[in-house]
């Protein structure tokens, strides 16, 4: 539980990393789990209701749709892939950005209150399943086998006495840093945040209902304003992670796909 925490007798007791392991809801079947399966159902209905008649001046749930998906097209696969090769990577780069950006958002959503990315699992599947054979395949495809390897390990103008490191390092970092800091990168962010928000609300109320010095009530305030703010601010970090995770995947296809190094 971590350190306990006195004030006037009571007893808090801050939450930590055992406040994410959540019991099963039936058969075996968690809360995360049904939150990234209402995350697909949320994304599909949403997309195919907004596009089902599509209007030269779109309404609001059409002009949405619309933005998010040339933000995803545009702004993130256009650029990290390149105008030549990006169009066949935007289905996988539209569908990164809003997976992850609706399992984030869930954290600061009342009743779920849970972002499905602060279990290590998710974001690792994600890296791990899907982003990291689909840019090496795209890498193996382009270049052919050996020439992807020799692109990737050995580029011309690396001198030949430090050529050895090189590759170890690259190797180490093209085929196992990369996915594993992409997958850490959102879920460290998401447990933190979620972390801080849980300490300052039930903190906050806490203070309000267990202690019985008056002059301590207050404070509890303070702590359910702070909260107000992180929420905010948690909101900010939740869609700018989902940003990321995406740009980083556009980003490892581009490179794979790269003639140089």
């Amino acid at each position: 539980m971590g350190a306990l925490v006195l004030a006037e007798g009571a007893v808090f007791a801050p939450p930590g990393a055992e406040s994410f392991e959540l019991p099963a809801l039936f058969g075996g079947v968690t809360k995360p789990m049904l939150l990234v399966v209402l995350s697909v159902v949320i994304i599909a209905t949403y997309f195919l209701l907004a596009t089902r008649k599509l209007q030269v001046v779109p309404g609001k749930g059409q002009f949405v749709a619309e933005s998010i998906y040339d933000f995803s097209r545009n702004n993130i696969a256009r650029e990290q892939i390149g105008s030549k090769d990006f169009k066949r990577y935007v289905p996988l780069v539209f569908s990164l950005f809003t997976f992850v950006l609706v399992n984030n958002l869930y954290g600061i959503i009342p009743l779920l209150q849970f972002p499905t990315m602060a279990r290590f699992g998710f974001p690792v599947a994600l890296a791990v399943l899907v982003v990291y054979p689909v840019y090496h395949y795209a890498g193996f495809k382009k270049h052919g086998f050996a020439g992807y390897f020799k692109k990737e390990l050995a580029p011309p103008g690396v001198p030949k006495a430090v050529l050895p490191l090189f590759s170890l390092i690259e190797f180490a970092e093209k085929f196992f840093l990369n996915p594993l800091t992409l997958a850490i990168r959102v879920f460290a962010a998401m447990f933190a945040g979620h972390l801080i928000l849980a300490v300052f609300t039930l903190g906050g109320t806490f203070l309000l209902t267990e202690t019985s010095s008056w002059a301590l009530k207050p404070v509890s305030l303070v702590a359910w304003i702070f909260a107000i703010g992180m929420t905010f601010l948690e909101a900010f970090i939740q869609v700018l992670q989902a940003y990321i995770f995406a740009l980083l995947s556009a980003g490892y296809i581009g490179a794979a796909l790269a003639s140089e190094h």
